[in-house]
C-alpha cells in the first residue's frame, strides 16, 4: 500500500472518531461548550505532548527555528474547539458539524494557494465540490430538522453558523501548520505534540474557569475523559500520521467523513430527524471521499 493511500485511511479513521464528539457532548448538557472544547482539545493536546517528549526534544532545534509556525498552529488549536462546540450547541449537532468541517477544505485550499502557491488539481477540485455540495445539503437538511431541546432564539442558528465558519478556518490553519512542520523534516509525533501541546496549555485557563460541571457527576466526567482520550488524543495521532503522507488540503477534504458520522449518530442516538435531502448529502460526501482518496500506484513489471 502506497504512502498517500495509507495516509488517506488514517485521516478517514480520525474523522470517524471526531464524528462522535457532538453526540458524546449531548450526554453532558449541563457542561458548557467552552468546557467541553477545553477538556477535549486541552487535555488531549497535553497528552500528545507528554507522549512525544522525546521526539520534541530530538527536533527542538527545528521547532524553535519555526516558532512562529508552531505558535500560529497552537493558537488555532485553542480557538477551534471553543468555536466548534459552541456552534453545535447553538445550531445543532448535524448543522454545526457540517458547517465547521464543510468549510475547512475551501479554507485549506486558500491557505495553500496564498502561502505556498500550490496549484489545486482537477481531481481535488472535483472531489471538494462534491463534498461541499453534500455538506451543504446536510446543512440545509439539518437546519430544517427537528432538534430536541434546540434554542428557540432566532439568533441561535446564524450565530452557530458563524462560529462554525471560524472553526473551519482554524481547523484548516492548524492542519496546514502541522503539515508544514512535518514537510520541513520534523516527525509527525514531534510536530503534533508541539502544536497541540502548546494549544492545550492555552486552553487550560478556559478549563479552569468553566470546567467545574465536569466534576459534578460521573456522566459528565466520563464524557470529558472520552472526548480527551479517544477523538482528540487517538484521533489526532491518526491525523498526524495522515498529514505526513498527504497534503493538508487533501486531509481536510477527506475529513468531511466526520459530517457523515456526526449526522448518522445525531439521527440514531440524539433523535434528530434527517430528511431525504440530508441523506442525499451523505451519499455525496461519501462519493467525494472516493474521488479525493489517492489511488494505489501500480508498479510496472520489470
Amino acid at each position: 500500500m502506497n504512502g498517500p493511500l495509507l495516509g488517506a485511511i488514517f485521516v478517514v479513521g480520525a474523522s470517524a472518531l471526531w464524528g462522535t464528539t457532538g453526540t458524546a457532548a449531548t450526554f453532558a448538557p449541563s457542561v458548557s461548550p467552552l468546557a467541553i472544547g477545553a477538556v477535549a482539545m486541552g487535555v488531549g493536546g497535553l497528552l500528545q505532548a507528554l507522549c512525544a517528549v522525546q521526539p520534541i526534544a530530538s527536533h527542538w532545534g527545528r521547532l524553535r527555528g519555526r516558532w512562529l509556525l508552531v505558535a500560529m498552529g497552537a493558537a488555532a488549536v485553542a480557538v477551534y474547539p471553543l468555536a466548534f462546540y459552541s456552534s453545535m450547541r447553538l445550531a445543532g449537532v448535524a448543522l454545526g458539524t457540517v458547517v465547521s468541517i464543510g468549510s475547512a477544505p475551501l479554507a485549506s485550499a486558500v491557505i495553500e494557494r496564498l502561502a505556498e502557491r500550490k496549484v489545486l488539481t482537477r481531481r481535488w477540485v472535483l472531489g471538494a465540490l462534491i463534498g461541499v455540495a453534500g455538506a451543504g445539503l446536510l446543512s440545509f437538511a439539518g437546519e430544517s430538522a427537528e432538534r430536541p431541546g434546540a434554542l428557540a432564539a432566532s439568533w441561535a442558528v446564524p450565530a452557530g453558523i458563524i462560529l462554525g465558519l471560524v472553526a473551519g478556518v482554524t481547523y484548516a490553519l492548524y492542519s496546514w501548520a502541522a503539515h508544514r512542520l512535518i514537510s520541513s523534516g520534523v516527525s509527525s509525533r514531534a510536530a503534533m505534540g508541539a502544536v497541540f501541546g502548546l494549544g492545550g496549555l492555552l486552553l487550560m485557563p478556559v478549563l479552569a474557569v468553566t470546567g467545574r460541571p465536569l466534576l459534578e457527576s460521573w456522566t459528565n466526567f466520563t464524557v470529558g475523559a472520552y472526548m480527551a482520550l479517544v477523538p482528540m488524543f487517538a484521533g489526532y495521532v491518526l491525523f498526524g500520521w495522515g498529514l505526513a503522507r498527504v497534503r493538508a488540503s487533501t486531509a481536510t477534504g477527506l475529513s468531511l467523513m466526520e459530517t457523515v458520522v456526526a449526522a448518522v449518530l445525531a439521527v440514531v442516538v440524539v433523535g434528530e430527524r434527517l430528511p431525504a435531502l440530508g441523506w442525499l448529502g451523505v451519499v455525496l460526501v461519501l462519493g467525494s471521499l472516493f474521488v479525493l482518496t489517492p489511488r494505489q500506484q501500480r508498479i510496472a513489471p520489470a
